[in-house]
């Protein structure tokens, strides 16, 4: 059984071509904690990034993240976007989650 997050969302920024997530993160804020996992950046598919997760369980708002970043190694580059621009797009996106999961009802 999986336990109903209080709020939640998902955004993604799509490859134009493809469609598919360039980088994708998911943030559920539950009873007892925050997640914050990130799709299509990493070469070993889906991770969380804690950091965030901690940031978010102190305030659960975008601008808890601000500052915070993703280290570039171990992320996917090739002619679609550079590791370094997946790091960055994964802080754009996280903010934009958080974001879409407080404007919910």
């Amino acid at each position: 059984m999986f336990p109903v997050p209080k709020k939640a969302a998902y955004v993604k920024f799509r490859n134009q071509a493809s469609r598919y997530a360039l980088v994708g993160v998911f943030v559920a804020k539950r009873p007892s904690d925050v997640r914050v996992a990130v799709t299509g950046a990493g070469s070993e598919g889906v991770f969380r990034v804690t950091s965030f997760e901690e940031a978010l369980k102190k305030r659960f708002s975008p601008k808890a993240l601000d500052g915070l970043t993703v280290p570039a190694s171990g992320l996917n580059s090739d002619l679609h976007g550079s590791a370094e621009y997946r790091a960055h797009l994964i802080a754009v996106m996280a903010r934009r989650a958080v974001q879409a999961a407080t404007a919910k009802p």
